[in-house]
């Protein structure tokens, strides 16, 4: 099916490409922050059980997860602020032109490091987007399981940040388990940065991390469509699908 974007552009709603990892029980899935693996388990109160395997009449489980540490999430300001503030409240708008750059994070000490340089390079043809995907190199199929846990992955610095907020861009997405360094003590800089908080915070803009871009889709423009559960929570697992535009 076409759905049109504008007189001249349109996208193929049945062509999407998804850039999310599936939550997957057990350890062979991704994995931040020290979290427990995610459990799915079937329900059992007295002679019901929820798992037609087991001789239930219905599979009825209980999940168990994460958002930040399990899989790819969508996280709003609520993430380090002091209010209460839920993605569900802050996130209104699921649609966006996104722009994917990818990039080489480059040595700096013991870390590596996505660069104000390195993304003012790369989004040299930037326009209309107000979302904004950065895919890391190297980049392969083993980021759908990769254990992140302790391993100083790399982040974004405050510069980089600011700049892409000098852009507009009002969502921002990394196949990074964070934005910022993981042990920092506490400072999480560049979250503080992109959401401009506590100063005069940016309720609409959200972060979400731990996207898989598969080598085979080029860097450029796309229609990007959020899909997230209606959770009264600061993140939440997310679906992301984006799209190829077409002209007519």
């Amino acid at each position: 099916m076409k759905l049109w974007l504008d007189n001249n552009h349109y996208v193929l709603t049945d062509k999407g490409m998804d850039i999310s990892i599936p939550l997957r029980i057990g350890d062979k899935n991704v994995n931040a922050w020290y979290v427990d693996p995610v459990r799915i388990e079937a329900v059992v109160s007295g002679d019901f059980i929820g798992d037609v395997m087991q001789g239930g009449s219905v599979n009825f489980k209980n999940v168990y997860l994460n958002p930040h540490g399990n899989g790819t999430h969508t996280e709003c300001i609520g993430h380090i602020s002091k209010e209460p503030f839920t993605l569900n409240q802050c996130m209104k708008e699921f649609h966006f032109l996104a722009g994917l750059i990818t990039i080489q994070p480059v040595r700096v000490g013991d870390d590596l490091v996505i660069t104000e340089a390195a993304v003012r390079e790369k989004l040299l043809g930037l326009n209309d987007e107000t979302a904004l995907i950065i895919r890391t190199l190297p980049n392969s199929a083993e980021k759908l399981t990769h254990h992140y846990s302790g391993t100083n992955p790399p982040y974004v610095d405050k510069e980089a940040i600011q700049y892409i907020n000098g852009l507009g861009i009002v969502h921002l997405l990394i196949d990074l388990p964070s934005i910022d360094k993981e042990r920092d003590n506490g400072a999480v800089v560049a979250h503080h940065v992109f959401w401009n908080y506590p100063a005069n915070p940016w309720l609409h803009k959200t972060i979400t991390e731990l996207v898989y871009v598969d080598n085979q889709i080029k860097d450029g423009t796309y229609f990007l469509s959020f899909q997230i559960t209606s959770l009264e929570n600061d993140a939440s697992p997310s679906k992301i699908m984006i799209y190829d535009i077409h002209r007519a």
